[in-house]
């Protein structure tokens, strides 16, 4: 069996992996306690660094032959998501910590998953890509703003701290893949079947070990912070795609436009919950729970798309 027939599984059941490695994770916490939380950084950036790794500078062509697109995506990634997380928080009653870790969710870039899950839709990849880059590229500075514009009347924001974090855990992982990818193609070529393990292994991982060391809180948290969470995201993909039908874009933009906004980084989201809201115990739930489910969605929502002309 080759490397790439082993990568198109792993990318092809990646929801059924996450769920069952989440089930026992939930079930069996001691299934992941064997990783410590400050690990998940470090798995983040190797998800980030392989997402460099396959970036060339024609992918960021797009931001300037289809500005406008590019535009869209990011204005519409951090207001649509972060107004759903804030009015569904309110509308649910969410105590301090799950308002604060679903907020957290809302105001992070496009998950480093929206791109592959956009491939599978046959959706705009370039523009995918685009759009995750430029959002991740502003987020430094427009997650904790808007973070801390949403919940200063509800907890404090440790806005430097979180600036920090993603600048140490996304942007400089992702430029040291770039530069490995511009100056050593020979080593690129070598390694770039195994990337789609590697991301699928490390995002497990993530999820294994916030669910595990989360097990106890999402057990006792009820149904209302899963349901918003779900609703979160749902209602994330109907807005991307509403906006696209009435902006007229092609369908693969459209699709693009809908993953990108429906899909957050949500490892990112719990690693910062720990950075931004050390005292709020629950705020990492979320972000654990949004990491299950929005992998399970896209790979469900590629299959709907991927037939729509």
């Amino acid at each position: 069996m080759g490397m790439k027939t082993i990568a198109h599984f792993f990318s092809r059941f990646m929801a059924l992996i996450v769920l069952a490695v989440a089930a026992l994770a939930l079930f069996v916490p001691s299934s992941g306690l064997w990783i410590s939380l400050k690990a998940v950084n470090y798995l983040l950036m190797v998800v980030m660094f392989g997402m460099g790794l396959t970036m060339k500078l024609d992918d960021f062509k797009v931001v300037f032959t289809q500005p406008k697109d590019v535009l869209i995506g990011c204005l519409a990634q951090f207001t649509v998501m972060p107004l759903l997380a804030f009015s569904l928080g309110k509308i649910f009653g969410l105590e301090a910590g799950l308002l604060a870790g679903v907020i957290l969710v809302g105001t992070c870039p496009g998950g480093t998953s929206s791109n592959v899950i956009t491939y599978m839709s046959k959706g705009n990849v370039a523009l995918s890509v685009g759009m995750t880059s430029v959002n991740t590229l502003l987020s430094p500075i427009v997650t904790p703003a808007i973070t801390y514009l949403l919940l200063r009347t509800s907890v404090k924001v440790d806005m430097l701290a979180m600036c920090l974090s993603i600048l140490q855990v996304v942007i400089l992982p992702i430029a040291l893949g770039f530069v490995v990818n511009k100056f050593a193609k020979k080593f690129v070529a070598k390694v770039i079947d195994i990337l789609p393990v590697v991301s699928v292994i490390a995002i497990c991982l993530i999820v294994s070990t916030v669910v595990s060391h989360n097990a106890e809180k999402i057990l006792t948290t009820g149904a209302i912070v899963f349901v918003v969470v779900i609703l979160h995201n749902l209602l994330g993909y109907a807005c991307g795609f509403g906006l696209g039908k009435v902006l007229k874009m092609d369908m693969p933009k459209t699709k693009a436009l809908t993953v990108e906004i429906g899909m957050q980084n949500s490892g990112l989201a719990t690693s910062l919950a720990n950075t931004a809201f050390p005292s709020l115990a629950m705020a990492t739930v979320p972000g654990a729970i949004f990491s299950v489910w929005h992998n399970i969605s896209g790979a469900i929502l590629a299959n709907i798309l991927r037939n729509r002309e």
